[in-house]
């Protein structure tokens, strides 16, 4: 090795090459401006379509005060009912009339009572004695039957009927509608028995049973006694006069 530090056949012009030269800094690439975003051209309407329908937000009517209510009310027509049409028979003169009278002279008058719904029954069968007293008729000629309810007046009224001691039957009583189908089943069972009860034994049978929705409305017919009271006996004054005729051929 020569004093210089170089190895044989080298030359200093030589170390310089190998030398590596620094190199420049390399320039980022210029940036060029970008086109702007292309927006989507809208597609042309065909020929006849009809425009998009706009939403129109729901309008939420105002709820009636209670005073509108109230003369919604009075404007609405109002139904009245009424319990009978008044008015009389008109029967031609020249034709045979057979009309029975609500008198009690001589009569004995058999009355059947439910005991079920008490407060309106013995209001029904005080308005009934009442009547049967202003008719006439003998406190010693009634008899009171009660039986358990309204079901089991049919039953009673015939008993008393089948005996032929009495001119006429009355049954009382009261069935209320309540929230289960028994008030329909009762009520009718109730009118086809006492119907039946007179048809079978040909002894008038008086119909004197309530048959309402609330007991303000048995409070309000509680003089129904008296009616079916009245209708038994002029009943069994028609029926002895058809039979007296019926006699006298």
């Amino acid at each position: 090795m020569s004093s210089g530090g170089f190895w044989p056949g080298e030359s200093p012009a030589a170390e310089q090459e190998s030398v590596e030269e620094p190199q420049a800094p390399v320039a980022d690439p210029p940036t060029w401006p970008q086109p702007p975003a292309e927006e989507p051209t809208p597609e042309p309407e065909r020929a006849g379509a009809e425009p998009a329908a706009i939403a129109e937000p729901a309008v939420t009517e105002p709820e009636p005060e209670p005073e509108e209510e109230e003369a919604a009310a009075e404007e609405s027509p109002q139904l009245d009912y009424v319990q009978h049409v008044p008015g009389e028979l008109d029967i031609p003169d020249g034709v045979a009339v057979l009309e029975g009278s609500p008198s009690g002279a001589d009569r004995t008058v058999g009355v059947v009572v439910s005991r079920f719904n008490g407060e309106i029954s013995n209001q029904l069968l005080e308005s009934a004695l009442d009547a049967l007293a202003q008719a006439g008729v003998a406190e010693e000629r009634i008899t009171v039957m009660p039986v358990p309810g309204a079901f089991e007046l049919p039953i009673g009224a015939m008993a008393l009927a089948k005996t032929r001691r009495y001119s006429c039957v009355v049954a009382l009583g009261c069935v209320v509608r309540g929230e289960t189908a028994h008030f329909e089943y009762v009520a009718s069972e109730a009118s086809s028995g006492l119907q039946l009860a007179g048809l079978e034994t040909g002894v008038p049978v008086a119909f004197g049973v309530l048959t309402v929705d609330t007991t303000e409305q048995a409070q309000a017919r509680v003089d129904k006694g008296a009616d079916a009271a009245r209708a038994a006996l002029e009943m069994a004054d028609l029926f002895a006069q058809v039979r007296k005729q019926a006699k006298s051929g």
